[in-house]
Formats: structure tokens, C-alpha cells, sequence
């Protein structure tokens, strides 16, 4: 394609068949924008168009998406048929976007699939652009400290996809925890009920047409188109979501969840300012291709000035800790919470989710009185973001916080794949016992692709 469509050409076009959205990659206006950095609004750049990206998008309302880009002509098009999009330019290529309209940004959302977040969020501050990525931050552990490392480098006001960070509940189980209510911490459980396990993959059918399998495989290994066949037989596009089953492109329940729930004892523990030592992981055999379930992952954390050291213990598929079935509320209901944390500390327990909290045993906290607040409350975990932007300073899940957070989820990962309990030197990001294991803290990149 020699020059760039118009924007009624491309949706013209594509309503054909689609045919010409594989000819090339930049598809949209080429009218310019200027950069609104100093200006009320903001322009954003998104890679990826549906779920997430959409979300995210519709997250910095208000502000101007110039550009964006997706690998599914379908998505693309719906996209840019939405009047808040209207002006945004439409391309297939990322990394041709980011190139392109590098002078016309400020910000990129990065809402693509787990196996693409690290390229395209270090192209984007490599070219000095403010990130927001979802998470995990990304698909490996390597990755997660490069990208911490970026952003410090290239001064750039980040923020993970971690919404609960910015919450109510998260800020006022903190300023319990560290406050002191329940005493000393010693050990914390994580669970969550979701299964990511009994799919498989298929070859034959043709790539669709509104598909480039190519730009959506992006780092991993080059492979024929597949799909993916659910527990009932039926079959679905891989890009479609449905990579979360798969190593190649995500990380299942571990990775799809861990970093949300993780999260508040990350916070709550100051786990942020060390590295776990020791990561041991038990569950179905690990598969070559596939995510299986449950699993049970224990991180053991040393000290962290004068906090002790702590196990962390996060469960999925079902799994839960033991001490969870005795738990009473103060009418001796149970507490037996398909998701949640239960902190175990010297004083006194606290169970929380996403949306609640109880300090235990109940009749124990009956008077309890909360302290103030602590926290300064968020306006939006995208707000936040948009505000360290315009005026300095941090946003609360951005990548120095969120790349250890990751780091320490993904590290799950490794044990589970290595069938070992690895030690961990984090400052090097070397398994120190275990060449088997060190395999998995990060992969290679096809041509054309890097970080």
C-alpha cells in the first residue's frame, strides 16, 4: 500500500472482505495532530482496539485517541466507527503506529495480549511516551525488570492495569495491616477460584481474512494459524482470548489473576522492597503447551525492616487454605470465600477481597475502631495516571511497583514449569539451583521483535 486510507476508504474496503487490510499496515487518515502535552488534552495511541483495549480507552474519555492499532481488521473497524474515535488513524502494526506517530503522542494503552505487552511497552518509552499496560505487566520475569528499568530511565509516568490498587477496600485493608491491628505478619493466602485448564490447539482451517496471524504472534515462534478447542468440543480463534490457556501467549490463572489479588499483601507487606528467596509450586504435571490447574504456589519472603519474614501461599482451581473453613463472621456465619486474602498475623487475622474486609476472630474486634486515613485516596486508577502525567510524580501501580509485583506472580510460573523448588538471587534474576528452571525466566524473540 503506497500511501495511508483514509478512513471511509478503510472501512469502505473492509466491509468488501477485508482483502486489502492484509495488503499493508497503516491504515487510517493522514491528517496530522499535533501534541496536546501541553495543552487540557491528552493524546493517546492504543495497541489493541476490543475488551481491555476498548475499556481502557473508554478510561481516558475525555482525551483524544489519535491512533490505533489491532491485528483484527473487525476489531479495528468497530473501533474506528465509534464517534469518541472518529479522528483516531487505524493501523495493523504497532510498531508502525508507534513509529509513525511518535510526534503526535503523548501516551500509549497497551492492551494486547500478555505475550506482546513487553515489545510494545518498551517501544513506546523508548520513544519517551507515557505507558498505561495491562497486566500481568509482562510474560516473563525478565521482561517485568526491563521494563521497570525503562521507565526510570526514560522518565515516563506509567500505570499497570491493576484498577483494585486504586480502590476503597485495597487503601483501607492497608492502612489496617500496617497500622498494626492484627500484629505482626507472618504468613498470607491468596486464592482465586477461576481454572484455566483443559483446552487444546488445532491447525487446518485457514487464517480469516480480518486476521494477521503473523502481527499477532509477534515475539514467539513463527507457526502455522490455530484455534483453540474448549472442554465441550467447540472452536475459537486463540487471539480471542482464549491464548490465556497457552504458555506461548499467557500465563493461566496464575498470570490472568495474580497480579489483582497478589497484590494487596504485596502492598499491605512492603514485599516490594525485597525479592522471595524461595518459590515452590504443586499441581497437575505441567503440560508443554497448555495451562493447567489448580495450583498451589508457596514464596517465601526474608524481612523487610522491622517486619518478619512471610510465606505467601496463593491457590487456584478451586483450592483454598485449610484454616479457611473454620472462619466465623461475628453471627457465626462462615467465611468461606471463593476469592480472597486471609492475613495471619500475631494479634489477629483480616480476610478481604476485592470489596470487603473483616478483622477475625470477629468477637475479638468487636470494638475495634479504625484509624484515619492514611492513604491518599485515588480519583480513577486511570485519573491518577493522567494526573502524574500532567503534573509529576507517580501513579500507585506504576512499573516500579508493578514490575516486582510481576516479577514475584511469574516467578510461580517458573517453579510450576521446572518441578522444582527454585531458589532465588533477585538482584541477578538467576535461580541459583536449577539450570532447568533458570530456562523459564525469559524466552527468545523472533526477528523483528525486542525489547
Amino acid at each position: 500500500m503506497d500511501r495511508p486510507l483514509h478512513r471511509r476508504e478503510f472501512l469502505g474496503q473492509s466491509a468488501l472482505g477485508g482483502g486489502v487490510l492484509l495488503a499493508g499496515y497503516h491504515l487510517g487518515s493522514a491528517v496530522a495532530t499535533e501534541s496536546n502535552s501541553a495543552l487540557e488534552r491528552l493524546n493517546f495511541a492504543s495497541v489493541g482496539s476490543a475488551f481491555r483495549g476498548n475499556r481502557n480507552m473508554e478510561g481516558v474519555s475525555g482525551e483524544n485517541i489519535v491512533a490505533i492499532a489491532d491485528i483484527d481488521a473487525n476489531f479495528l473497524e468497530q473501533a474506528g466507527q465509534k464517534e469518541r474515535h472518529s479522528q483516531a488513524r487505524l493501523y495493523r502494526d504497532y510498531r508502525v503506529m508507534l513509529e509513525k506517530e511518535a510526534p503526535n503522542i503523548d501516551a500509549v494503552l497497551v492492551s494486547c495480549p500478555d505475550h506482546s505487552h513487553a515489545p510494545a511497552a518498551a517501544m513506546a518509552m523508548k520513544l519517551g511516551k507515557h505507558v498505561y499496560c495491562e497486566k500481568p505487566l509482562t510474560h516473563t520475569v525478565y521482561e517485568a525488570r526491563v521494563l521497570a528499568r525503562l521507565a526510570r530511565e526514560n522518565d515516563v509516568r506509567t500505570q499497570m492495569g491493576n484498577q483494585n490498587h486504586s480502590g476503597e477496600n485495597y487503601r483501607q485493608a492497608v492502612e489496617l495491616i500496617q497500622g498494626g491491628a492484627i500484629g505482626d505478619v507472618g504468613e498470607v493466602h491468596v486464592w482465586v477460584d477461576e481454572k484455566y485448564t483443559g483446552r487444546r490447539l488445532t491447525t487446518g482451517n485457514p487464517v480469516p481474512a480480518h486476521v494477521d496471524w503473523d502481527l499477532w504472534l509477534g515475539p514467539t515462534p513463527s507457526h502455522r494459524y490455530c484455534e483453540c478447542i474448549k472442554e465441550d468440543g467447540s472452536v475459537i480463534g486463540v487471539h480471542r482470548f482464549n491464548w490465556r490457556w497457552f504458555w506461548d501467549y499467557g500465563t493461566g490463572s496464575i498470570g490472568d489473576f495474580g497480579c489483582h489479588y497478589m497484590d494487596l499483601p504485596f502492598w499491605a507487606l512492603n514485599l516490594q522492597e525485597t525479592h522471595p528467596t524461595k518459590i515452590s509450586a504443586t499441581g497437575p504435571r505441567p503440560l508443554a503447551e497448555s495451562t493447567t490447574s489448580p495450583l498451589v504456589v508457596t514464596y517465601e519472603f526474608p524481612s523487610r525492616g522491622d517486619q518478619p519474614p512471610v510465606t505467601m501461599t496463593w491457590y487456584d482451581g478451586g483450592k483454598r487454605p485449610e484454616m479457611l473453613s473454620d472462619l466465623v463472621d461475628h453471627q457465626g456465619k462462615p467465611l468461606n470465600w471463593k476469592n480472597g486474602h486471609l492475613f495471619v498475623g500475631s494479634r489477629g487475622m483480616l480476610l478481604s477481597d476485592y470489596s470487603r474486609h473483616v478483622l477475625l476472630p470477629a468477637d475479638q474486634f468487636a470494638d475495634f475502631e479504625r484509624p484515619e486515613p492514611t492513604i491518599p485516596r485515588s480519583p480513577g486508577h486511570h485519573k491518577e495516571w493522567m494526573h502524574a502525567i500532567r503534573n509529576g510524580g507517580r501513579a500507585g501501580c506504576d512499573f516500579a511497583y508493578a514490575g516486582p509485583l510481576t516479577e514475584t506472580v511469574l516467578l510461580g510460573v517458573v517453579a510450576y514449569r521446572s518441578g522444582e523448588t527454585i531458589e532465588w538471587d533477585g538482584e541477578n534474576l538467576q535461580v541459583t539451583n536449577s539450570s532447568w528452571g533458570q530456562q523459564w525466566i525469559h524466552k527468545e524473540y523472533r526477528a523483528g521483535w525486542s525489547l
